[in-house]
């Protein structure tokens, strides 16, 4: 007997706002190896939101505050509280989500999982992510270097992370944005893993380099980029961009296993990825 389709649910936080984050994630999903049914929802900007038919959920970035609370910002916290709680239920085979930029800080609210503030100077290139000693092995990060490198596009971080919270929940932190000796700020969370079943990251895993690179080497994004950035840092991007140890690596990494993974978790014919 054929297994029904696996169903994933795109959701896009991206509020109308042009981006590049939302291509590259209906493109991994379209790649993957085992066809996929999937859709995409505009949460923010045409309020719609998937219901809990589907087996995966991947919530983009996007622009403006994660502490808003529009509409759309309470149907997403919503759908997470709903599928949470379906997942704490008993529910099997569990619902698999994966929050990027954004929609992972909106998470890291609704879970209650550390301080959300603005950064001090937007956050803009490519950097180190540094594991932590969940991270070493988690089946997502633990193929990948350390550090690995991240594409990063963020006015507000996730600091200051809530022990017992994260103890009760079962969560680890994954990674920390780049080590700065010479600064005395608390480094940023750069990922979580929320369950065995839901994960996030504050960079963007999703970024293919060779898109990527193409839009930014275009004349307008270039000249924007080198006018506010300088030339050194539009270089740096571009050699991250097509340096296979770099974003290439991440991008073939990351999410491509989280979808493998989840696939596993769903159709429960064989163990999940350690």
């Amino acid at each position: 007997m054929q297994a029904s389709p696996i169903k994933v649910a795109i959701l896009d936080l991206n509020n109308n706002h042009p981006n590049q984050g939302l291509r590259c994630i209906k493109e991994l999903v379209e790649n993957h190896p085992e066809p996929l049914e999937w859709q995409i929802f505009d949460v923010r900007h045409k309020l719609e939101i998937p219901d809990t038919s589907f087996d995966i959920y991947i919530s983009s970035g996007g622009p403006d505050s994660p502490l808003e609370n529009g509409v759309g910002e309470q149907n997403f916290l919503n759908l997470i509280d709903e599928l949470w709680k379906l997942n704490q239920s008993g529910l099997e085979p569990k619902k698999q989500f994966f929050f990027v930029c954004h929609s992972f800080q909106i998470a890291c609210r609704y879970f209650k999982i550390g301080q959300i503030k603005p950064r001090r100077s937007k956050s803009f290139g490519i950097f180190p992510v540094h594991k932590e000693v969940a991270g070493l092995t988690d089946p997502l990060l633990k193929h990948l270097p350390d550090p690995f490198y991240a594409l990063d596009f963020r006015d507000w971080q996730i600091i200051k992370p809530n022990k017992n919270r994260l103890e009760e929940l079962g969560a680890k932190v994954l990674c920390k944005e780049k080590i700065r000796p010479h600064i005395r700020l608390e480094r940023a969370i750069m990922g979580i893993r929320f369950s065995e079943d839901w994960v996030g990251f504050q960079f963007h895993p999703e970024a293919d380099p060779e898109g990527i690179a193409t839009y930014f080497q275009t004349e307008e994004k270039k000249a924007s980029v080198v006018e506010v950035y300088g030339e050194q840092k539009f270089d740096a991007i571009i050699e991250g961009l097509e340096d296979p140890n770099q974003i290439p690596l991440t991008y073939n990494t990351i999410i491509p296993m989280f979808i493998t993974d989840a696939i596993k978790r769903v159709r429960k014919a064989e163990p999940a990825i350690s």
